[in-house]
């Protein structure tokens, strides 16, 4: 049975960094105020005229380098990203080309801060399919460009960067003991789509718009879903949260996150925390935590991870990985 192995992860963060007692200055907020009701203490913001397609490029280089692939290996590559370069081409394309990769199929995938599980889980049934063996799956926003930095409600909230990993095809048992991705679980509900949205875009407005949120609905929903897909993902592999070596959540919101580790039993310290140095990065926080962990040795080779996420949409999955 064919399994994708995440062999190698990549991450970048603009070099600008901006902190909670900087952005006191320009909109009406603390730094107490903030990490109160975020845990957000800085974020990193892209240069005037560093693209959501120069992030992700340094991110997948850094993971092909990790995983000792080059990009001619590479037979697809999905961009999950809600800021692309232009409406079109696909960003993916322009990272295809800088990479290296010069065969296959490179796409975008529009999931917001679900992205990066949604581009996780279409790479994955391509190689399970047989239809990829090298996959680069990337995360990457330039979400400082779509905040309304009069809105201490939101601008406070989001930051900029990338991840990315390299999936290579193998074969497996087919049983929860095999490394690879277990499993991939997507949902979407479009009735909730004027909680989370930016009010602008091409076909509506002719304009960028900005990030528009109403924080207290989409926090009572993001606990309730990201909970429930967990529960799926487990009792599809047969396996309890106790099993769970770490959790990689997408960096929200301090509160949510100990509400659903909470809600699932969950030790917090087994949960990989970046939100605060990072914000929220959109599809970017799944891998650039993931990249982190690994990095530093905390997610070593044979533990199981728990990734999840929730966005506008709203969209929400979760997907486990024998690492």
């Amino acid at each position: 049975m064919l399994r994708s192995l995440i062999i190698g992860c990549g991450s970048y963060l603009p070099a600008r960094v901006v902190t909670n007692h900087e952005l006191a200055q320009k909109v009406d907020t603390s730094d107490e105020w903030i990490v109160e009701r975020s845990g957000i203490r800085q974020r990193h913001i892209a240069a005037d005229g560093e693209t959501t397609s120069d992030l992700a490029t340094v991110a997948a280089t850094r993971a092909l380098e990790a995983a000792g692939v080059k990009g001619a290996e590479v037979d697809l590559l999905v961009v999950a990203t809600a800021t692309p370069d232009n409406t079109f081409p696909a960003t993916a394309t322009r990272v295809q080309a800088r990479i290296g990769m010069t065969g296959g199929a490179a796409f975008d995938v529009a999931a917001v801060c679900s992205g990066f599980l949604f581009a996780l889980a279409t790479a994955d049934n391509f190689i399970r399919t047989g239809q990829a063996r090298t996959a680069v799956v990337i995360g990457a926003e330039t979400f400082s460009r779509i905040l309304d930095w009069k809105d201490r409600t939101t601008s406070v909230l989001f930051g900029d960067g990338a991840g990315a990993v390299v999936l290579r095809a193998a074969e497996g048992e087919g049983t929860n003991n095999d490394r690879g991705i277990l499993s991939t679980h997507l949902h979407s509900d479009g009735r909730h789509y004027d909680l989370l949205y930016v009010d602008g875009g091409p076909s509506s407005t002719q304009t960028v718009g900005c990030l528009r949120m109403h924080g207290r609905e989409v926090f009572r929903h993001a606990v309730t879903n990201l909970s429930e897909v967990v529960s799926e993902a487990l009792a599809a592999n047969n396996l309890p949260a106790s099993a769970i070596d770490w959790v990689v959540p997408h960096q929200a919101n301090r509160r949510i996150l100990d509400g659903t580790a909470k809600k699932l039993g969950i030790d917090p310290a087994r949960m990989v925390v970046t939100v605060d140095r990072h914000a929220n990065t959109s599809a970017a926080s799944v891998p650039l935590a993931l990249t982190e962990a690994v990095g530093d040795g905390r997610i070593k080779r044979g533990d199981l991870v728990l990734l999840e996420a929730m966005g506008g949409g709203f969209t929400w999955g979760a997907g486990l990985v024998r690492m």
